[in-house]
């Protein structure tokens, strides 16, 4: 029975279901274009205290929306990640801080292998932090609001 006095049936738990999972991923894309206006502000201060976001494997220089770019597609696949696991995990936030933790640890890596120097090496380090510091808090409490 719900509230209303009648029987739910299975359309109506589908119906609940989805609702948490697009309300997910709506919270999750304003995270996202948070995360990518935050990364790209940050980096355009980085720049404008002389970091150079020149990478020499290559001899080119990040622009400013390389970071909003790459911040938006990996913001996008923790998002469907978050969606996964709440559709498919019996603990969806535990899970998603744990594998997003994880991998923020495994991007670090690449900022260290690219060969720039020691001022762009530590901004890219901040600047995989920042979005981190967005999406992961926000998809948590998102998570742990549709599972409760």
């Amino acid at each position: 029975m719900n509230d209303s006095g009648g029987v739910a049936g299975p359309a109506s738990g589908q119906t609940s279901h989805a609702h948490r999972l697009r309300g997910l991923a709506v919270t999750g894309f304003i995270a996202t274009l948070a995360a990518m206006v935050a990364t790209t502000l940050a980096a355009a201060l980085a720049q404008a205290v002389g970091v150079d976001f020149e990478v020499p494997d290559g001899g080119e220089t990040i622009p400013l929306s390389g970071f909003a770019v790459v911040t938006g597609f990996f913001s996008v696949v923790g998002i469907v990640i978050a969606i996964a696991l709440l559709r498919w995990s019996a603990r969806p936030a535990e899970r998603f801080v744990w594998t997003a933790v994880s991998l923020t640890a495994i991007s670090l890596a690449p900022p260290f292998l690219s060969g720039a120097n020691t001022a762009t090496t530590a901004a890219l380090l901040g600047l995989h932090l920042v979005p981190a510091a967005v999406m992961i808090p926000t998809l948590t409490r998102s998570l742990r609001t549709r599972t409760d």
